[in-house]
């Protein structure tokens, strides 16, 4: 057996594109138009693990997508993570449990998938901003 990846329903593929590649360095492997079924496919990874990949499902007709919490939340490992935080801040993400420890934290997706950032190796020394922002809603 072996893991392929997992899919996350989307509302708007620019926006998502924004947050998962832009704002969290992800790569972008493949994307797919289905006019047919009226939805688009588009699949993603770190960079250098295409092993573990994050499958963006945008259905074409609207709909609203609510409880993104109930699924849990998706985990990347990061060379720095003040450095991925600040990116993610740089593209408006906001950032629901900052690092405070050097080691964790926490964002949202535009469509509200929580997205848990794990500093590689040791905990990086405590710093600011990080040390004292608070948090902000759910994570």
């Amino acid at each position: 057996m072996k893991y392929l990846h997992t899919m996350v329903r989307v509302s708007d593929v620019d926006e998502s594109l924004r947050f998962y590649r832009d704002a969290l360095g992800l790569e972008l492997l493949s994307r797919k138009d289905y006019p047919q079924g009226r939805y688009t496919l588009l699949f993603l990874a770190a960079p250098g693990d295409a092993s573990a990949q994050v499958e963006l499902t945008h259905n074409w007709d609207p709909e609203t997508y609510a409880g993104g919490r109930n699924f849990g939340h998706l985990a990347y490992e990061v060379d720095d993570i003040y450095a991925a935080c600040r990116r993610l801040l740089d593209h408006g993400a906001t950032i629901n449990r900052p690092p405070r420890d050097g080691h964790m934290a926490f964002v949202r997706s535009p469509d509200g998938i929580s997205i848990e950032l794990l500093q590689k190796g040791a905990a990086l020394a405590p710093a600011e901003p990080w040390r004292s922002m608070g948090n902000t809603g759910a994570w």
